[in-house]
Order: structure tokens, then sequence, then C-alpha cells
């Protein structure tokens, strides 16, 4: 069975640094921590959050698990799915520029529907994080 940890947050204040600290602890004690690689997770955390409280109604639940990748789960109350802006608005606030972050630093990322809203989710591989290497040019 695969570590896993998550954290209620429907309505609560200070999303982003509370997901990234939740995430770091995630990290440290899970053996990932002081790498680049893990700097990228911690990004990849803010840049959902941060989604999820522009274009939805916040995080509702934040969940990590571990295995062969790290797993970072963003759910929230709205079912509409995101989609990569075009090119021309990646510079406009509010342009999902976020989600262009997370396609770069994560080895795969997508979203899906749930009763209540969806999930946005990003994986890296475990081996990046063991060994801090970065993700091959033209993986997605």
């Amino acid at each position: 069975m695969c570590p896993r940890r998550r954290i209620a947050l429907r309505g609560a204040r200070r999303q982003v640094p509370r997901c990234r600290e939740f995430a770091r602890e995630a990290l440290k004690d899970w053996g990932w921590d002081g790498r680049e690689t893990a700097e990228d997770a911690l990004l990849v955390v803010s840049e959902l959050v941060v989604n999820a409280r522009l274009h939805a109604d916040g995080c509702h639940e934040f969940m990590l698990r571990a295995g062969d990748v790290l797993r970072v789960e963003v759910y929230d109350g709205c079912g509409d799915l995101p989609r990569l802006p075009p090119a021309s608005q990646l510079g406009t606030p509010g342009g999902h520029g976020g989600l262009q972050i997370v396609r770069r630093l994560a080895d795969s990322w997508g979203a899906e529907t749930r009763e209540h809203g969806k999930v946005v989710w990003a994986e890296i591989d475990a081996e990046r994080l063991r060994t801090g290497r970065p993700r091959r040019a033209g993986s997605s």
C-alpha cells in the first residue's frame, strides 16, 4: 500500500502556504526532500492550489500519494475541467499559465470530474525525486 497524506481545506484561509508546508513535510518524511526535483514538486503544488482558488471555489481537499510516483491531487467544487491556454494568453492574469508550469515540471497531469466538482492531479516519477534528475526533454 502506498503512503498517503490528506488534508481537508474547504473554506480554509492561506491554502497555498498550508499545502506547500504539508507537502514539504511529506517529502521530508518520505526521503524526497533537499533536491531540485522536490522544489519542482512544491511549485506544482502551489500552481494547482492557486488554480483551484482562481478558477474554482478553492481547494476543498489536498492529497499526496507516494509510490512509483508522487501523485498530487487537488479537489475543488467546480466541475469545469481545466484546459491549457492558447500561447497568446500565457502572459495574461488568470490565463491558466500555471498549468503550463505544471505540464513542464510534472511527468504527467490531468483532471477528472467527481460527484461534487473535480480533481486536478500531477505526478512526478519517484526516481526523479530520489536522484534529483530533471525531467527528460520532450516527455509529457
